[in-house]
């Protein structure tokens, strides 16, 4: 099995730990991106990131979109959640069947 990974802020994601997964704490946008882009070198097959700085970085994720590996799964923090993980199971539904399928153009 592949390793998995948890970036986000300390908080958020030292309870990880406790399951055995690999846990990086930052505290800033730029520490989470070079530590996605580290780790996906590593081989990580799945990565979570608080959504706090999944919704900052965009470009960085986006190399990834394509990639069957690393999996990229944004994680409610200890700030709640912001919608975005919902948002792209949304995104995944619809470019894969062509249409909202689960919320009937509800921006929900």
């Amino acid at each position: 099995m592949g390793k998995i990974g948890v970036i986000g802020d300390a908080q958020s994601v030292l309870g990880f730990k406790a399951f055995g997964l690999d846990v990086f704490a930052c505290q800033v946008v730029e520490d989470a991106a070079h530590t996605l882009h580290k780790i996906a070198e590593e081989g990580y097959g799945i990565i979570y990131i608080t959504e706090r700085f999944y919704k900052d970085m965009g470009e960085d994720i986006a190399k990834y979109f394509d990639m069957r590996v690393p999996a990229i799964i944004p994680i409610p923090g200890v700030d709640g959640s912001f919608g975005i993980g919902i948002a792209n199971v949304k995104k995944s539904v619809e470019r894969a069947v062509g249409a909202d399928i689960l919320f009937g153009g509800d921006n929900t």
